[in-house]
């Protein structure tokens, strides 16, 4: 049968029961549009948190942290000098699998201009010039820590816009460059003026003038930093106050790294551990904290909402796979004649499954395409009450599955009233009244 012919015959059924035909549809329509407005919202929530994980340093950040030796070293603990420059340094020269490497150690002191306005307590940090990409930081204004500053223990520092905003109120970041601020009573030059870290939402209420919410802001400590030379650090303001301590032997605060290739991960936390061993004489007084667990519990919740609407959407499918299966039933009722007549004039019995057949699917693919046009409405209203950072993403392949699952529902709907048409005696249908 001439597929072209079958869909005009289905068209002008379709046309001559409009209300019938659209009541079948509703089924398909809902779970069309609820399939792709839950797949639009879950790619959101996957972009939204991949952009801002991205932001606080990516999966290659990976950070070495204290904590309590096992039991079967723990009578050893004292053999380890703890978290000290010497692992980074260690990690800088034999760890092939890390492209940078920062220790970092602070001290809550007072950070003032030099034009003697009142001093305010803020965390200054010692950090090495790779913090700049593991910490994945934005130069707004002049540059960020070298290796030159560090080397010389030169008194510069790299503010955060918030600090700068609130030293200088009413100066550009272009400005505030080549500034004096005092550490400490300590005179400190400004080199460089980090860019604004926000939330998505809290960017657009900024521009369009309206308040920002005061919610949980993760960037805040990277808004509010001040950062300085680590030998600096040490010889201007720790040394005084930790007059034991030693460059080499201090403990640090914060000893993070990035991983160069995150095909390589699982061996560089490997070498890692091997380096730490030797630096920490055998002791395990530390352990590596990675974003890994974080991202898959993210991917595993992504998944698992996914999941939810897409079996949602499904009972909205059967539903509408059983409303196109009685539209089908009742056509072949009132059509019993007709195909009495087709079969009687030489019409094969493959030739009315078919007819049907396609019928049924083309009522579930007119549904599909209306779908698709009701959820590009209900993805406009989950924009306008999702938050900003994970606003839904329409993607194809989303309209392709949704619209795929809608065809086999009518193709699956339309098998059994395709077989009971098509097996029809047309003698009996000829005397059909």
């Amino acid at each position: 049968m001439n597929p072209l012919v079958a869909i005009s015959i289905g068209l002008r059924e379709i046309s001559a029961h409009k209300f019938r035909t659209c009541l079948s549809m509703l089924g398909i329509v809902l779970g069309v549009s609820s399939l792709i407005a839950t797949m639009a919202l879950t790619r959101g929530i996957e972009d939204g948190t991949r952009k801002f994980m991205q932001q606080m340093g990516g999966l290659e950040f990976v950070s070495i942290v204290n904590k309590e030796p096992s039991s079967k070293k723990f009578e050893f603990a004292n053999l380890s000098p703890g978290r000290t420059l010497r692992d980074a340094e260690a990690l800088k020269q034999s760890a092939n699998f890390l492209s940078h490497v920062s220790p970092e150690i602070f001290l809550s002191t007072a950070v003032a201009t030099d034009g003697g306005g009142n001093p305010d307590r803020r965390m200054v940090r010692g950090v090495y010039p790779d913090h700049f990409v593991i910490g994945m930081h934005q130069i707004r204004a002049g540059r960020f820590l070298t290796p030159l500053d560090l080397e010389r223990g030169s008194r510069s520092a790299v503010l955060g816009d918030s600090v700068a905003k609130q030293l200088w109120p009413d100066t550009p970041a272009e400005l505030a460059v080549g500034k004096t601020i005092l550490i400490d009573s300590r005179p400190f030059v400004v080199v460089g003026v980090l860019a604004l870290y926000e939330m998505e939402a809290q960017a657009r209420a900024r521009k369009s003038g309206r308040s920002v919410s005061r919610r949980y802001d993760p960037f805040r400590q990277k808004n509010e930093t001040v950062l300085i030379p680590f030998n600096t650090m040490f010889h201007e303001l720790r040394s005084g106050a930790f007059p034991l301590d030693s460059l080499d032997t201090m403990k640090l605060e914060t000893l993070t790294v990035r991983v160069d290739d995150l095909d390589h991960f699982q061996p560089a936390l490997d070498q890692i551990r091997s380096i730490l061993d030797i630096t920490h004489r055998g002791v395990d007084d530390y352990d590596l904290e990675t974003r890994q667990d974080w991202f898959d519990r993210m991917e595993s919740s992504v998944r698992a909402a996914r999941l939810s609407g897409g079996l949602i959407s499904a009972i909205s499918l059967v539903v509408g796979g059983i409303g196109i299966m009685n539209i089908m039933l009742a056509s072949i009722s009132e059509r019993v004649r007709e195909i009495g007549i087709r079969l009687a004039v030489g019409a094969r019995q493959r030739d009315i499954f078919w007819q049907i057949l396609i019928e049924s699917v083309l009522v579930s693919f007119l549904g599909g395409l209306l779908g698709i046009l009701a959820s590009l409405g209900l993805i406009e209203i989950l924009k306008s009450i999702s938050p900003t950072e994970n606003i839904p993403v329409l993607t194809l392949d989303a309209i392709f599955l949704a619209v795929g699952f809608a065809i086999a529902a009518g193709l699956f709907s339309g098998l059994y009233p395709a077989a009971k048409a098509s097996s029809i005696d047309p003698i009996t249908a000829l005397r059909y009244e």
